[in-house]
């Protein structure tokens, strides 16, 4: 990489330190986080008609798996390349990425053009949801950072909420493909605020990019995700493709962290690692926010129309309690984080509360009350927004700002690997316990009834006689909620990581002071023996 100093645009900065309308940018960046968020659950309620409209059933599953394959692998590399070239470049290249991609599947007109756009939606959104929280590390100070990173954070339970809803009424109204259409006036939107008001530094360079560890990179995360998607629905978890991606993942990941010791700008920097705070707000974030939130959130509004006879729009609207309680806790945290400069307490507290909120989920049964579900469902929101945006925050504070955006982009990686993998955990534990519960609660000539239990549908069970349609959601509530039992020692581990949670004192501008050092310094040596390079500060 070439050692040319960064270029940097002038811009007018108001009396709290934040630049000139950036109440504007602030709005485009969140306009660029929820559209990134939202089409990952978007089309969840638009798949029966897509895929009816373009006779793609049997490929029903990529849909949803290209983007989230796509943004996952592009995480870490936008990341590593906004540090080097600079965020708004980065910025505005993903919107357009996603802007075309949404193009692509917004006009297919077959299952491989649709598959097409949205693993190119993907390599856009995975983008966004970096460079945004990149550029807010740019123009914000840690210490007034939290109560920008908070809102941010909570755009992900909202799109968890709004996503599936949204895609519904669309596709009962003007049509599915609106689910792509409406992407593209507020992408210009943000598109046009990007380019005309955002004013980062950006470095006339040379970049050695890492093919050899990209395509490690692409090639481990993609067994990992066919496998956890594939695996105890497409194929058994002894078919051999499924053993065969396994071990060609592992071995991937391992041969790309061999490879990151000798690339000369490595998309994971090893050095990280040295990081005792990425390290530990890393595995936290994995942990509680990657399995916790997705695991329950991905299968409690089943769980609503199966044993409770709610429509999908209904079992969506109970999970508006979720996003009011991490609205509850993420706003009041920032501000305190912004007042004192202090982190720590908030994923402890956090933490607790998504501990306590699972255990009170897995006490689910027929007779709980509606009430009580919003009940839990609010605690574990509020806990998920003590935890979420603070973890960022720490990792963000520990490193120079010239290493936010691959710090940030590696963090967010690992918990969406966190994410996936947590999901087919439960997944295939709650497929297996249905299946024995079903056996044993079901009278023999009403199996073939019910079907296997990856046929089983809310219409189909609520049309059962009463008898076999209430055997059938006893054993649903007996084989989910126990699961939700099974993740708490998981989050307990979160929380005893929170405990030991080093914590540095928020940092009153974009350069560390003396407490908040961070824990690899220029021209220290890394982890494979090699000198880590200076990188101005500001970038």
């Amino acid at each position: 990489m070439s050692d040319s100093p960064p270029v940097i645009e002038a811009e007018e900065h108001n009396s709290s330190g934040t630049p000139r309308h950036f109440g504007l940018i602030f709005a485009a960046l969140m306009a660029a986080m929820l559209l990134s968020s939202l089409d990952q659950t978007i089309v969840s309620t638009a798949l029966p008609t897509v895929v009816g409209e373009l006779h793609g059933v049997n490929h029903m599953a990529w849909v949803t798996t290209a983007y989230i394959l796509a943004a996952t692998i592009a995480m870490p590399v936008y990341g590593r390349l906004g540090d080097l070239i600079g965020h708004k470049f980065l910025f505005l290249g993903g919107i357009g990425v996603f802007l075309a991609g949404s193009v692509v599947a917004g006009a297919a007109q077959d299952m491989t053009w649709l598959i097409i756009g949205r693993a190119v939606q993907g390599l856009g959104g995975g983008g966004l949801m970096i460079t945004s929280q990149a550029v807010i590390a740019d123009l914000v100070p840690p210490r007034q950072r939290a109560r920008y990173m908070a809102p941010m954070g909570a755009v992900f339970g909202f799109s968890a909420v709004a996503g599936p809803l949204l895609g519904g009424w669309f596709t009962d109204g003007i049509g599915w493909r609106w689910c792509f259409w409406i992407n593209l006036p507020v992408g210009a939107l943000a598109l046009a605020v990007g380019a005309f008001a955002l004013r980062l530094p950006r470095r006339a360079v040379e970049v050695a990019f890492d093919y050899v560890g990209f395509a490690l990179m692409a090639t481990a995360v993609t067994c990992t995700v066919l496998v956890t998607t594939w695996g105890g629905t497409e194929y058994a978890w002894s078919d051999p493709l499924i053993i065969g991606m396994a071990v060609g993942g592992l071995l991937t990941w391992v041969l790309f962290f061999l490879s990151q010791r000798r690339a000369a700008e490595p998309i994971i920097p090893l050095w990280l690692f040295r990081s005792r705070i990425f390290n530990i707000a890393t595995l936290i974030g994995l942990l509680v926010v990657g399995i916790g939130m997705f695991a329950i959130i991905g299968y409690l509004p089943s769980y609503l129309q199966m044993v409770y006879g709610l429509s999908a729009t209904e079992s969506g609207l109970l999970l508006i309690p979720m996003v009011v309680g991490m609205m509850a806790t993420a706003l009041p945290s920032g501000r305190l984080m912004s007042s004192t400069g202090r982190y720590k307490i908030f994923p402890i507290l956090g933490t607790a509360l998504v501990c306590v909120a699972a255990l009170l989920v897995s006490t689910l049964n027929t007779e709980t009350p509606l009430v009580l579900v919003c009940v839990y469902v609010f605690l574990l929101g509020a806990g998920l927004g003590l935890t979420m945006q603070p973890l960022v925050l720490a990792v963000q504070n520990d490193f120079p700002a010239s290493d936010v955006g691959t710090a940030t982009s590696a963090n967010n990686f690992f918990r969406e690997i966190g994410s996936t993998l947590g999901t087919a955990v439960v997944g295939s534990l709650f497929a297996h316990r249905l299946t024995d519960q079903l056996a044993a609660r079901l009278p023999a000539d009403a199996t073939g009834t019910v079907g296997d239990t990856h046929s089983i549908t809310p219409a189909l069970v609520h049309s059962l006689p009463d008898e076999i349609e209430d055997a059938v959601i006893l054993a649903y509530q007996h084989a989910l909620t126990p699961v939700f039992r099974y993740l708490v020692p998981v989050f307990a581990l979160g929380l005893v990581l929170a405990f030991v949670l080093p914590e540095k004192k928020l940092a009153d501008d974009n350069e560390n002071d003396p407490e908040t050092t961070p824990a690899v310094q220029p021209g220290e040596t890394g982890p494979d023996g090699a000198e880590v390079s200076a990188a101005p500060t500001g970038q």
